[in-house]
């Protein structure tokens, strides 16, 4: 019986996370999952402040990371491994939950598995359902929106990604528009439950492309421009259905053409389509693409809800699967503002101009 149990630190964007994940013959327990929020620290600014982020991380980890532990009832001496998230993020938060992985690890003479905060998604749905490798794989986020074909861990391959701005990105924006609340991403879904959506029409993106990238800032500016005009909750909740619709139906045709493909690819066996990240929360995008796995005879799976945004456990499940193939890290693995799951595409086709930082995606 193999059995590896693995402490994972999560700071990358808004959320202090610690988790203890155990996996035993390929079957995963998570034996603890705290999540500490900053909605609240954040919320006068409508948006995360970088700044304010780091220093909330600083004085929330130590506590987290103790909670993680007598949560799963376990001493450090218990564990196998820590994992922490290396990026890509804001990197003064992941340099805080990086520098506790990293003192832990060096404390208790334990390997260190520096995890790629979206190869965390890419796991996540193995955190509650048994899903095999290989998948097909939409992460799709408030900083991501990714197509990738899963061949395992440190085996991604990009199909398509966003030219501009995430999915989440997008729901956030038109929400701050509509003079909702942050999160906006939530809110927009709340107002949209008693929306008409065919009231408004908004643009497509990319219709005469054949590829499976993604584009949201047009639909972001029409939306913003109606928004403007708009001088009763009515008006606004057929708006953000709209909105709501128009996103998850882009996802679903980029999605659509990306079955198409990996299914040639496989042959046609064993056809599963994942979606993971925060965006894969809102029901209406979620009934969207499950309604088009269905159609292309993929077997949809999507993490629990409680997974689906940042969370350790999904870190913790990651390091436990690099750990057992030995990919560890050393203690001078370096904080990343930006990591690219599939670094080979972002050198050789780029959807952002690279940087002094690196490839965005």
């Amino acid at each position: 019986m193999t059995e590896l149990t693995v402490l994972g630190v999560e700071t990358s964007c808004d959320e202090t996370a610690a988790a203890v994940v155990r996996v035993v013959d390929g079957r995963v327990q998570v034996l603890s999952s705290v999540v500490a929020s900053q909605i609240a620290e954040h919320a006068p600014f409508g948006g995360v402040v970088p700044e304010i982020a780091a220093r909330a991380h600083v004085e929330a980890v130590d506590g987290v990371i103790a909670k993680a532990m007598a949560d799963a009832g376990l001493d450090f001496s218990d564990l196998d491994g820590v994992a922490a998230t290396a990026g890509p993020g804001l990197v003064g938060g992941v340099m805080v939950g990086l520098s506790a992985g990293k003192a832990i690890a060096l404390a208790r003479d334990l390997p260190l598995m520096a995890v790629n905060h979206l190869e965390g998604h890419a796991v996540s749905v193995r955190l509650t359902e048994q899903v095999d490798y290989p998948f097909l794989l939409l992460l799709v986020s408030g900083g991501h929106c990714q197509l990738l074909s899963v061949g395992g861990i440190g085996a991604c391959r990009r199909l398509g990604s966003t030219i501009d701005d995430a999915a989440g990105e997008a729901f956030d924006k038109i929400a701050k528009t509509l003079g909702l609340p942050y999160p906006g991403g939530p809110a927009l879904e709340r107002l949209a439950e008693s929306g008409d959506h065919e009231r408004f029409s908004l643009p497509r993106a990319l219709l005469g492309r054949k590829d499976c990238d993604f584009s949201f800032s047009g639909l972001k500016t029409a939306a913003a421009r109606l928004a403007e005009r708009l001088d009763n909750d009515a008006d606004r909740r057929d708006l953000a259905a709209a909105v709501q619709l128009a996103i998850a139906t882009q996802l679903a045709e980029r999605s659509d053409r990306a079955m198409a493909l990996y299914a040639h690819e496989q042959g046609g066996r064993g056809l599963r389509f994942v979606v993971a990240g925060g965006v894969a929360a809102n029901r209406t995008v979620r009934a969207a693409l499950e309604a088009t796995a269905k159609a292309r005879g993929f077997a949809f799976a999507a993490p629990a809800m409680a997974y689906c945004t940042d969370n350790a456990a999904m870190i913790a499940l990651a390091g436990a699967e690099r750990l057992a193939l030995g990919l560890t890290d050393g203690l001078d693995a370096a904080a990343r503002p930006r990591w690219p799951l599939d670094e080979q595409a972002a050198r050789d086709n780029p959807t952002h101009l690279p940087g002094r930082k690196g490839a965005k995606a």
